[in-house]
């Protein structure tokens, strides 16, 4: 009798290693899946923001459609003084886009001893422009030509 308790205690004990084995499978595969779905996000969001990432830059590197009009007017000599925290500056700037970055522009914030009251102003052949103009003036004042719509 005390054979037969020990067998059954034995076949019991085997039984738990087993039921113990496969709960610590189960709980390895668990985070394997877990690991994995991390690895899928992770891998996902990556992605994602290489896009994003590649759509900002190529809108700011890309030509803008005033380019030949911007340059046109730097090769003509004509300045644009403003000041970068003025908002009529910075509305006169957004216009042109990514274009203005080929306009001659100065900050008067930097050079104190300028003559300019106004910003933004226009220095075209030697005429003082005071405050936003739009591109139908800027062309007939430099007779740069605008791009055709």
């Amino acid at each position: 009798m005390k054979n037969y308790i020990g067998k059954k205690a034995e076949e019991q004990r085997i039984q738990q290693q087993k039921r113990d084995n496969q709960r610590e499978k189960q709980s390895e595969e668990a985070k394997a899946g877990k690991k994995k779905k991390i690895a899928i996000i992770s891998t996902i969001v990556v992605v994602v923001l290489l896009i994003f990432v590649y759509f900002i830059y190529s809108s700011y590197t890309k030509p803008g459609i005033l380019d030949d009009f911007s340059k046109c007017m730097t090769e003509k000599g004509v300045v644009m003084y403003g000041a970068d925290w003025c908002q009529y500056t910075s509305s006169q700037k957004a216009m042109f886009g990514n274009s203005f970055k080929h306009l001659n522009y100065k900050d008067i914030s930097e050079k104190g001893d300028l003559n300019i009251k106004i910003t933004p102003t226009w220095v075209i052949d030697g005429e003082l422009y005071e405050k936003v103009r739009g591109f139908n003036e800027l062309a007939s004042l430099t007779g740069c030509e605008l791009p055709k719509p």
